[in-house]
């Protein structure tokens, strides 16, 4: 644990994945600023973060409004200071599985604009208060995290839309590793694979079956502590000189095989 108080933002927070993210950052000295849509179930999370002994805010932010992103940085700078790592979390699932063949415009455009254009210009405006700000004394290396999914290179004809955008992630993740590095400023993507949050509840059954039928080879469900834990050594600053570099928190799911 560093001595010194640092800021990470990490959007989507207030419960699932992101909560479990923000909540294991504050056990290692971090301050947070959390974003979601809206506040429901964010008063938990915030309590979980201060039981830790961090300062904790909550910030409205729709993802899909990317006008808004570098007045949201300005204000979460006002309260918390430099931003040392970001983790973008936030993402939406395909509005209805189906056929490759039936998806519609109004899905495509929504499902691209939250998960990658939105991430786009989140990262952009927190990477421009990076290179302006002075990194803080003590801080660790500062850090940019981007959580995408396994199917970012595993194809689910049925997920399209979601599929693409996770995709886009990866090339997102190059870019910005890339435009930092003679910064310092490390750059990663994590994919996660099938994580027990809320997002994943309505397909909880068929996933179950899947599960056993050994569709994951270390035969269980991940956690969301599985990627809290992955994002936490990224945050530190532990691995900066991998920058760029893909880590898959999926029980072995991804690999391929015969």
């Amino acid at each position: 644990m560093h001595t010194a108080r640092a800021l990470a933002v990490v959007t989507g927070a207030r419960r699932g994945i992101g909560a479990a993210i923000a909540i294991d950052l504050a056990a290692q000295g971090f301050d947070l600023a959390i974003t979601d849509l809206g506040p429901e179930g964010a008063d938990a999370t915030l309590d979980a973060i201060g039981a830790h002994g961090g300062r904790a805010r909550f910030f409205a932010s729709d993802l899909a409004e990317v006008g808004a992103h570098p007045a949201l940085v300005d204000t979460i700078t006002d309260w918390g200071g430099p931003i040392v790592a970001l983790v973008n979390n936030a993402g939406i699932g395909s509005p209805r599985r189906g056929d490759l063949l039936e998806v519609p415009p109004q899905a495509f455009d929504r499902v691209l604009g939250v998960n990658l254009r939105g991430t786009f210009f989140m990262t952009q405006a927190v990477a421009r208060h990076m290179l302006q700000t002075p990194a803080p004394a003590a801080a660790p290396a500062r850090s940019i995290v981007t959580l995408s999914s396994v199917s970012a290179d595993m194809a689910s004809v049925e997920r399209a839309e979601y599929c693409l955008s996770k995709s886009g992630l990866s090339m997102l993740t190059k870019l910005f590793a890339l435009r930092l590095a003679a910064a310092g400023i490390g750059v990663f993507e994590i994919r996660p694979g099938v994580i027990r949050t809320p997002m994943t509840q309505a397909v909880s059954a068929d996933y179950d079956q899947r599960i056993a039928q050994g569709l994951v080879p270390m035969h269980r469900w991940g956690q969301p502590d599985d990627v809290a834990r992955a994002v936490r050594a990224l945050a530190l600053g532990q691995l900066a000189f991998a920058s760029g570099s893909v880590l898959c928190v999926d029980g072995a799911l991804s690999i391929p095989r015969l």
